[in-house]
């Protein structure tokens, strides 16, 4: 485990350049995606310094900690909490999805509480699912 500490701790100290699109200040229109320059004249293509860098295999993380989340934990999307059975505490995480619901979420929670698993995205879900339900009251009477 101090192995697997070092190793994030190496990724999150990287220096990584960020990887932009020539010509991407100019035209609203282009995404912030990289694209791999292919231009005859290009600055960048050319690797002039200050044109920004092009991505290499240097720049890559570690492999053993590739995708891990930075607390050291393996990240797994839940939808239901019987997705929650077979999950390991010591080196999974669970984040729940988006897309579930209030009811749902508090219970994946809960569950997830019990079986000693850490939850990435938590709640505070108590005025949501405790909520008293108000009664009409006719104020004739």
């Amino acid at each position: 485990m101090d192995e697997t500490r070092r190793l994030i701790r190496v990724r999150a100290r990287h220096n990584k350049p960020a990887f932009k699109r020539r010509g991407l200040h100019r035209k609203t229109k282009l995404e912030d995606v990289w694209r791999r320059p292919r231009g005859l004249h290009s600055k960048q293509r050319r690797q002039f310094k200050a044109k920004g860098a092009l991505p290499r295999p240097g720049y890559g993380s570690p492999a053993a900690v590739r995708g891990m989340h930075p607390s050291g934990y393996e990240e797994v999307r839940i939808f239901t909490p019987a997705e929650l059975a077979g999950l390991n505490p010591e080196s999974q995480a669970v984040r729940i999805a988006g897309a579930v619901g209030n009811r749902k979420r508090a219970e994946i929670q809960t569950r997830a509480l019990e079986l000693g698993l850490k939850v990435l995205n938590a709640k505070d879900l108590v005025r949501a699912v405790e909520a008293p339900v108000e009664e009409e009251v006719d104020e004739d009477e």
